[in-house]
């Protein structure tokens, strides 16, 4: 059974040309490994990939945060290293949010898209 998106979807891609109809193909939902592509594409590409080498070295020292800690005997370094550990969680959930964020930014960017194009074949129908 057809939803009613399949419908739409139908009309849309008969009332437009073979060009646009490929256009509005490529706006199709994507799944969450091609959002990942995605952050890696246009102008912000460098960002994404410097703070992905940055999430990378701030993990590494949250390990060695976490190795520290369970090897110091007193309790100022043992409270020390757990906050070192802490911060260094926290840092790269921060950064893990910002790519989420881009990533919803896509996905807006894109439905704008579609709507434009929808916007456009029906406005030359008029």
């Amino acid at each position: 059974m057809k939803t009613n998106k399949e419908n739409i979807d139908e009309l849309i891609r008969e009332a437009l040309s073979e060009e646009e109809a490929k256009f509005y193909d490529e706006l199709d939902e994507q799944n969450l490994f091609q959002m990942v592509g995605g952050l890696f594409r246009g102008k912000l590409k460098w960002i994404m990939v410097l703070m992905n080498i940055v999430m990378v070295a701030v993990f590494l020292v949250f390990i060695y945060c976490v190795v520290e800690f369970f090897k110091a005997e007193d309790t100022e370094m043992l409270i020390k290293w757990a906050v070192g550990g802490i911060l260094c969680l926290m840092s790269v959930t921060l950064l893990k949010l910002f790519a989420w964020m881009q990533m919803n930014k896509n996905v807006l960017l894109r439905e704008i898209k579609r709507l434009e194009l929808q916007l456009s074949s029906l406005a030359h129908k008029l």
